[in-house]
């Protein structure tokens, strides 16, 4: 039987609520801030010595000669992470073992004591210069804690960690991106070492004011709470650190995952998962490796949710990003380019039928054909900070003809941020409807879009 397809409708009724002092949160980003936010997704790079022994965490007594990446191919590592889609790498520059993959001046566990290139080699900066290169950001994780040094757990160990600091900016920046980890077990010498985090901070600051900072508490960035790359479905960039520190005395870690909602400091949320169940390379994890499809996944629970995902790729024992890790790294860059590469909306709202009512802004998209759409992503200006809070979207169906409606499903969510990507049972539409509720009476959005996308990643992400 033939059939007439009708004009449909979808709404999306956005509310937005504010805090009862009806104020706008005080806490912006910074220029750094927002360039790190329009990063989106980037590599993790644990290297060292325990690639070569098969631990996580070395005990710093491991010989140096056991470092020996014969096939190292920085060069390698970028090609895939550009192919990725990845916008920077992070390399672990001095894990918890105490390694260190420059030749430091401070330490005399080094790649300078290994036989690796005859004590001549440098992971830094071969890595620095292959971002360069290939047009990478790249960044930097340096562990406080140090299982080696004789000098971990006194007061002089803090100006060898600054000096390391000096050494890494100095010689092989700019540094996008510096991580630190709150890690503090004993050294050597049985002893704890109380860290100078405001001198660290002092002088990184000093060095390098337009690198972010990551930590439990940022300044910059912080931890999103959990390892397995999942943002809160709730996810303030704001956070409150008054009275908390790095390490064990960390705010809990559901403040971590969400942030607070009048949090005084802007301090986004940095997804950390590894692509392996561990986070250095093992050759029995080889069949390990996440699917592209969970790598999808993950991105939708992280950059989908206002976060940046940071996808820890271990290079193997040669030097190398495993093929294994390759493949489905490239795979997950095709279902994201399949996903989004085709907005259903235009670009700008129809401004004939835009209008204001009250303190509402209500915008309207038409679809550029009728057809089926089961993604819609919003992008939120934080230029001004973030103020997005309880949304509700109204699928509807309108039969024009019939002049009726018909309500699908009704869904529910808080925050947007950077981005907010909402999937739903497919529905067919002609338009987008936007209800903005602002207190300053202007929109809040600066990006919408409607997809179509495979339907089996939406069911995966219900699981």
């Amino acid at each position: 039987m033939k059939r007439t397809f009708s004009c449909f409708l979808l709404v999306i009724a956005t509310s937005v609520l504010y805090s009862q002092q009806k104020k706008l949160p005080v806490a912006v980003p910074s220029r750094q801030q927002l360039q790190w936010h329009e990063m989106e997704f980037y590599l993790f790079a644990h290297f060292g010595p325990n690639t070569f022994t098969d631990k996580e965490w070395g005990l710093g007594d491991e010989p140096e000669d056991v470092f020996n990446p014969a096939k190292l191919d920085c060069d390698q590592w970028c090609r895939i992470a550009k192919a990725a889609g990845a916008k920077g790498i992070i390399i672990t520059a001095k894990h918890h073992d105490g390694f260190c993959l420059w030749p430091s001046k401070f330490s005399t566990h080094t790649v300078r004591e290994s036989k690796w290139k005859n004590g001549k080699g440098d992971v830094l900066k071969e890595l620095s210069a292959a971002c360069k290169r290939h047009g990478l950001k790249f960044g930097v994780y340096i562990s406080p804690w140090d299982r080696n040094h004789p000098k971990y757990g006194t007061a002089a160990y803090n100006d060898v960690f600054i000096n390391m600091m000096k050494e890494i900016f100095q010689n092989y920046g700019p540094i996008w991106e510096l991580w630190w980890d709150g890690a503090n077990g004993e050294g050597p010498n049985g002893k704890k070492q109380v860290y100078d985090w405001k001198r660290f901070e002092k002088t990184v600051r000093q060095l390098s004011p337009a690198t972010v900072i990551f930590s439990d508490i940022g300044p910059d960035i912080r931890w999103v709470g959990n390892e397995k790359g999942i943002a809160g479905e709730t996810n303030w960039n704001l956070l409150d650190t008054a009275g908390f520190k790095r390490g064990e005395g960390a705010p809990p870690t559901d403040t971590l995952n969400q942030g607070n909602v009048n949090g005084k400091n802007w301090i986004p949320a940095e997804c950390d998962v590894s692509i392996r169940p561990g986070w250095f390379y093992h050759p029995k994890e080889d069949d390990a490796v996440k699917s592209p499809e969970e790598l999808f996944d993950l991105y939708l629970k992280s950059v989908g949710r206002g976060a940046n995902l940071l996808l820890n790729v271990p290079p193997n024992r040669n030097g190398l990003i495993d093929s294994h890790d390759s493949l489905s790294l490239i795979r997950f860059k095709n279902l994201r380019q399949q996903a989004f590469s085709k907005n259903l909306l235009p670009l700008k709202q129809d401004t004939n039928l835009a209008k204001r009512t009250g303190a509402d802004f209500i915008s309207y998209y038409r679809m550029r054909e009728p057809g089926k759409i089961n993604c819609i992503v919003l992008m939120e200006n934080l230029e001004q900070g973030q103020h997005i809070h309880d949304e509700t979207i109204t699928l509807e169906l309108i039969d024009s003809l019939a002049n009726s409606k018909n309500i699908q499903q009704t869904l529910s969510f808080t925050t947007v941020g950077r981005k907010r990507i909402i999937t739903f049972p497919a529905i067919n539409a002609n338009m987008v409807t936007i209800r903005s509720h602002s207190i300053n009476g202007r929109p809040v959005l600066k990006y919408v879009g409607a997809y179509f996308i495979d339907e089996n990643l939406i069911e995966r992400k219900k699981k």
